[in-house]
């Protein structure tokens, strides 16, 4: 599939050096990415017809949708290093009717992405199942590759986690157990090391929705977890988490760590566009804008954004 096997191949390593064939790990100057989530092919009938829990029997609205998510990216230059796809890539829950069909149709539609933009896939609970097993882990990963992992783009580090494994992992927990340890190891050899210019973490569900003292619900992580990573996270010198998982744009800013919750390609939950996130980052800052899928292929990127990369 052009774009993507590339990333698939060097997702087969917890750590890899970049999404090119050079290391990526010193600065090199401003550049930008697109953040997306939940194309999460064949909610949006389910949705309309009130059975969200059922795993959509159609799903052309979600494939068109992607298709024009790929053309609007190809358009755009400078070309973005790379799009993330935020979880939930399909409605159909592991090991149900529908599941392989998407999974297909979605890849299908992801093949026009020029072979210069790598895309790197993130697990999301739709992905993996509300509680992962072993079992829809790894069938996970053969399809779509490693459920956590980390990168290098000039000079900056990106993280994938597996967000799933910190809400419910009561089926799996050997699997909890290895993420939290890797994440702990590399975070403390980034801090030995010399320190990439930011650091950028990747999950579906987000840290919280508005605020880090919100109530446990469906769309964050609960209390306890949540707490622990985001002292984590600030004592490794995060700079930012981007999600989905909510099919709305929220977030929020807490001592210096960005929450960024994105809504959706797919089923939208309430007044946003169906849509992507163009995320410039620069030496000091890293800034981002939703852009809706007409206007970031009618009109390009935001252009306050395209003078960053020019600084």
């Amino acid at each position: 599939m052009a774009g993507t096997e590339n990333v698939f191949l060097r997702a087969k390593h917890r750590t890899f050096h970049g999404l090119g064939e050079d290391i990526e790990d010193g600065w090199t100057g401003p550049f930008y990415f697109i953040q997306a989530a939940d194309p999460q092919l064949g909610l949006m009938k389910a949705w309309r017809q009130g059975d969200s829990k059922s795993g959509g029997d159609e799903w052309a609205e979600e494939v068109e949708l992607t298709k024009q998510t790929v053309e609007a990216m190809n358009q755009l230059r400078p070309r973005p290093r790379f799009m993330v796809l935020c979880g939930d890539l399909v409605h159909a829950m592991p090991e149900t009717t529908f599941r392989d069909a998407q999974e297909r149709d979605l890849k299908t539609a992801l093949e026009g992405t020029d072979p210069s933009i790598p895309l790197v896939f993130v697990s999301g609970n739709h992905d993996l199942g509300n509680t992962p097993t072993p079992t829809t882990v790894e069938q996970y990963c053969r399809t779509w590759g490693d459920d956590y992992f980390s990168f290098w783009v000039g000079g900056v580090l990106f993280l994938v986690l597996n967000s799933q494994l910190f809400y419910d992992a009561s089926a799996c927990p050997q699997f909890k157990e290895a993420q939290e340890k890797w994440l702990e190891e590399l975070l403390s050899k980034v801090a030995s090391s010399s320190a990439p210019k930011h650091i950028i973490v990747f999950q579906h569900i987000p840290l919280y929705i508005k605020n880090p003292d919100e109530e446990d619900n469906y769309f964050n992580l609960q209390m306890e977890v949540r707490q622990k990573l985001m002292d984590q996270f600030k004592r490794a010198g995060v700079k930012a988490v981007f999600s989905g998982h909510y099919h709305r744009n929220a977030g929020g800013c807490h001592d210096g760590l960005d929450m960024v919750v994105s809504s959706a390609i797919g089923c939208q939950l309430g007044e946003d566009p169906h849509g992507v996130r163009v995320v410039v980052v620069t030496a000091d800052r890293v800034v981002h804008q939703y852009h809706s899928l007409e206007r970031l292929q009618t009109g390009g990127m935001d252009e306050d954004l395209k003078k960053l990369l020019q600084a």
